[in-house]
């Protein structure tokens, strides 16, 4: 089942600044993004942001709007709460992006733990691996 979404993009592919869906700064990762990171028009995760959604392919601009088709879902707990991020690309993920996507919310995860620490946040905060894209962690 194909399910298109529209995204705003708010992290550009390879940018370090990582902002909130109102433009205000988050953070500086140490890691660039490997891929354009946003949220999902219209909706609203259990954290009270919009679902975020990272879009593969080449770099799109921040306040971009984009629709894309959702490929799949990774799972992500950040400081105790489902955190889910959909995975969307006009075409299947292939297994190299896969393997890249794996490798980047393992590391996302660790650093996202400090940060949490440091803003004292309390719960895990892990990358617990991909899931069905049509259960996804959101209210609408």
């Amino acid at each position: 089942m194909s399910r298109v979404v529209r995204v705003r993009i708010e992290v550009p592919r390879g940018s370090f600044v990582k902002r909130h869906p109102d433009g205000s700064l988050d953070y500086v990762s140490p890691l660039p993004c490997p891929f354009n990171y946003g949220s999902v028009l219209g909706t609203e995760a259990l954290d009270g942001d919009p679902l975020d959604a990272l879009v593969l392919g080449p770099r799109i601009e921040r306040g971009v709007e984009i629709e894309t088709e959702v490929q799949a879902v990774v799972w992500i707990r950040d400081a105790g709460l489902i955190d889910d991020k959909l995975v969307c690309s006009d075409a299947p993920v292939r297994p190299l992006e896969r393997q890249r996507i794996d490798r980047f919310f393992t590391l996302y995860s660790v650093t996202k733990k400090l940060l949490n620490w440091a803003r004292r946040k309390d719960g895990a905060t892990l990358f617990e691996g991909w899931g069905d894209k049509e259960r996804t962690g959101t209210t609408a």
